[in-house]
């Protein structure tokens, strides 16, 4: 299924909500890893590595809203979303914003807030966004490859890396078949800027944040990853549900796939975050 519905809600709106309602009638739900829910969580939320969620969904209430929340949202976002394709509930599903942090009103440092793209736009600049995003991401991960010592998830960033480019490429047959005036793929892909956040903060401003993180960056870096593969995720999903070419359509549903296997990738990496 790719009609996957989720509702953000704020730490004031979640405070409401528990006052408002009885424990019988929700569930919270904590995806991140063991050491961070034993420092500190919200009462009463189930523990469920992010991991260990996404192999098995069966343990969640079919017959209660259900509220997820990570460390600053990364990872709760695609805990929703992929809980919301099971088709298990028809309750409502829940991605606290901000995680922890805004539930404990600390800071978020610089935390990149994630801006997707206009779904408005005609189908040669989506294309154009998606390519776009493909180097963005390709970006990020060389960075980090090149700039952090994270040995553990090493073999993790580039996997992706190149699977950045492998998408991008595939964009690109859609792309010039739609443009009047194509460019061959290497002089397009070299001319894109390569913004991760649509719409958001610039390349530069989320490495910036990597380089202020104080403790575990491990963490930190797949959680921005996984919130990033979420927004591609979600773009070429929308992408699908526009074009009109079955095709075509089925070419961005199997990307939309690809994505969210990334997203899989990456929390699997987390148990190798110590």
């Amino acid at each position: 299924m790719y009609d996957s519905e989720f509702e953000d809600i704020t730490t004031p709106e979640l405070k409401q909500f528990i006052k408002s309602h009885k424990e019988k009638e929700y569930l919270i739900v904590d995806v991140r890893q063991p050491d961070e829910y034993t420092k500190g969580h919200i009462p009463g939320a189930k523990f469920i590595p992010l991991n260990k969620l996404l192999s098995d969904f069966s343990g969640l209430p079919a017959d209660r809203d259900v509220i997820f929340y990570c460390h600053s949202g990364g990872r709760s976002v695609a805990a929703a979303s992929m809980f919301s394709e099971e088709g298990i509930t028809e309750k409502t599903i829940y991605n606290l914003e901000g995680g922890i942090l805004s539930w404990e009103s600390k800071a978020l440092k610089g935390f990149p807030k994630i801006q997707f793209f206009d779904k408005t736009k005609e189908p040669v600049e989506l294309l154009l966004t998606a390519m776009d995003l493909e180097k963005g991401a390709w970006r990020f991960y060389t960075y980090i490859l090149k700039n952090f010592a994270v040995d553990p998830i090493i073999p993790t960033l580039e996997q992706l890396s190149k699977a950045e480019i492998a998408h991008a490429r595939t964009v690109y047959g859609f792309w010039e078949k739609a443009s009047s005036t194509p460019m061959v793929f290497d002089q397009l892909y070299e001319s894109l800027k390569g913004e991760i956040l649509e719409g958001g903060e610039s390349l530069a401003n989320t490495l910036a944040y990597l380089e202020d993180i104080e403790e575990n960056a491990c963490l930190r870096i797949i959680e921005l990853a996984i919130h990033m593969e979420y927004a591609a995720f979600d773009l070429y999903k929308t992408m699908a549900e526009q074009e009109k070419d079955q095709t075509v359509r089925d070419s961005f549903l199997s990307i939309a796939q690809a994505e969210k296997s990334h997203m899989r990738i990456l929390a699997r990496a987390l148990d190798q975050c110590v």
